[in-house]
């Protein structure tokens, strides 16, 4: 008899649990108000108006027009003589096969390294490999202008030649490959340290009685690395390799400070092209659809890595 007024009044169940729901919500909204606020303010709105900023011709100066022109921006983007955009899509895409694994490797290397006994004052360590990640970008900018300056006076070009393994000083930031080098190793450098302290900080959560077995079974310390170690830090893993994608694909500082895009924009990334054709040319309108169009990579790339890697099974 109960469960034929069950079945028959599914109403009266609905509406209980909507009203559970909502007297959840309002019990936790005074927590989040201000934080859905902040993301309505400086995240939805700001992302609307560069939507609609793309479809117009607009003007910066107080009391004119921008009229709606359509997809004109996205179509001026792509039919561009230099090919700017292209460029730096190629850029961008580069920048993240080089650049994560090698983050990858080394910060997985370091952290092995560290973490071995025989090595001493481990904090110590530790924060030295950090210290580039709370340095200010700007002030690693400059030392790295001065150690790839041009001439025999660079710091690099100073090195090779006393060594023998240049003839002649390389002008950095004057050929495209030697600029991408720089701007590489400027990116590495100064995140690696990141990856680091995570990796050490899981090296600690791993039980030491399965490298006791390991060691039972005459088990080598590479074969431990790669038949223990690897398989227990696979969690932290994916999460270090989103974060680094995602990072690769934000290239500006790195880009900006150190080579601005030269030489003759061949080494433009697409956050750099954005803030250049915005700030310097004053093309708002093409500005904003490069946004759009790297939202929307950002979101396809970060939907794939969340659907397909972020579900498979750790362990």
């Amino acid at each position: 008899m109960a469960q034929v007024m069950l079945s028959g009044n599914p109403k009266p169940m609905k509406k209980t649990r909507l009203r559970i729901g909502l007297k959840q919500w309002l019990n936790v909204l005074p927590f989040v108000a201000v934080g859905i606020v902040g993301v309505l303010v400086f995240v939805v709105y700001p992302m609307i108006q560069n939507i609609k900023l793309s479809f117009q011709e607009f003007n910066i100066l107080p009391g004119t027009q921008s009229p709606w022109i359509g997809w004109d921006n996205y179509n001026g983007v792509f039919d561009d003589p230099n090919h700017k955009f292209m460029i730096a899509l190629k850029n961008t895409f580069l920048n993240v096969a080089v650049t994560v694994p090698i983050n990858w490797f080394l910060a997985v290397f370091f952290a092995v390294v560290i973490n071995t006994r025989f090595v001493k004052m481990k904090v110590t360590f530790r924060t030295l490999y950090y210290l580039p990640i709370v340095t200010s970008w700007i002030v690693v900018a400059l030392l790295f202008k001065y150690l790839f300056a041009d001439g025999a006076g660079g710091f690099v070009n100073f090195s090779l030649l006393h060594l023998g393994i240049l003839k002649d000083p390389i002008a950095w930031k004057s050929h495209y490959w030697s600029a991408m080098i720089m701007i590489w190793l400027f990116h590495i450098w100064k995140t690696v340290g990141w990856g680091v302290v995570i990796y050490m900080a899981a090296l600690q959560g791993i039980p030491r009685d399965l490298y006791e077995a390991a060691d039972i079974d005459g088990a080598s310390p590479i074969s431990k690395f790669f038949r223990v170690t690897l398989p227990m830090l696979r969690p932290i893993t994916l999460f270090v390799l989103i974060n680094l994608i995602n990072g690769a694909f934000g290239f500006f500082p790195q880009v900006y400070f150190i080579t601005a895009g030269g030489p003759m924009n061949q080494t433009q990334v697409i956050p750099s092209l954005i803030y250049m054709e915005a700030f310097k040319h004053f093309h708002f309108g093409e500005a904003a659809a490069m946004g759009v169009m790297m939202g929307l990579l950002v979101f396809a790339v970060t939907f794939y890595q969340m659907t397909k890697i972020g579900k498979q099974r750790l362990f």
